[in-house]
């Protein structure tokens, strides 16, 4: 009897096939994923990387669409009913034809779904990987504004001014409940809770103005939470910060 025909024979090659697959399945999410660590002296910017991702998520989208959209009309056509009461009918599959129908085309979808969740996985942790030359400002979210508290004490609500080229963290509580500070030009967003503190960066490059956004709902004026985050060039900034921080001395000297 020939091997072909062997009862075991079409198990071998199921077995080869899956293995394969399941190679590809492990070693595509190993070839996407990278350190998240950026290299010296250059600061990784999140904000490109989920640009880059959001890109790739689309195009990987698109194409399936277009495999499936194309097998389907393949199928509408090749197989239509050409008469009246036409009955169609199938070539009976081999065992192993049956599972590589089913295995292979499993395997390579999740492959790429994993692949994209390897990316997914370094561009979190980019945003968890916070850079050592930063400056930090407080946070605190309360129904309806955003409170920024400065190292030098300085107070500003709903108007977050950094300068630019340097990364900015932001340590958030809340005083009431759930918030969360949305920076849609930098691609970020977190959560703001009482009782507990959490932290966002994001990395400013050039002045300009950009809108912040409460993304959780807070209340009846949660729409009225805006905000604004002002981008100076870091002299004007480092000017501005000093002259603020006068003032908040000054109005902190016992009367005379």
């Amino acid at each position: 009897m020939p091997t072909d025909h062997h009862p075991n024979s079409w198990r071998q090659r199921a077995a080869r096939i899956g293995g394969a697959a399941a190679a590809a399945l492990l070693v595509l999410p190993a070839w996407a994923y990278e350190p998240p660590t950026a290299p010296s002296g250059r600061i990784n910017d999140p904000a490109a990387g989920w640009d880059h991702l959001w890109h790739e998520v689309l195009v990987d989208i698109t194409i399936i669409g277009v495999i499936f959209a194309l097998v389907m009309a393949y199928f509408l056509v090749r197989y239509r009913a050409r008469k009246p009461g036409e009955v169609g009918s199938a070539p009976k599959l081999s065992p192993a034809a049956v599972i590589g129908w089913a295995v292979i085309p499993t395997f390579i979808f999740m492959a790429d779904d994993f692949y994209l969740a390897a990316n997914g996985w370094k561009l979190w942790n980019d945003y968890r990987d916070v850079p050592a030359d930063r400056i930090e400002v407080k946070l605190e979210a309360g129904m309806y504004s955003w409170d920024y508290t400065y190292a030098n004490g300085v107070r500003t609500q709903n108007e977050l001014k950094v300068p630019a080229g340097k990364p900015v963290l932001l340590r958030m509580t809340s005083r009431d409940t759930l918030h969360s500070h949305f920076i849609p030009d930098f691609r970020v967003k977190e959560d703001s809770m009482p009782g507990r503190v959490t932290y966002l960066w994001f990395y400013p490059q050039k002045p300009g103005e950009h809108i912040v956004s409460c993304a959780e709902y807070c209340g009846v004026m949660h729409s009225y939470m805006a905000g604004k985050v002002v981008v100076l060039p870091e002299a004007d900034f480092k000017t501005w910060l000093e002259q603020e921080g006068a003032k908040v001395a000054s109005a902190a000297k016992p009367a005379t």
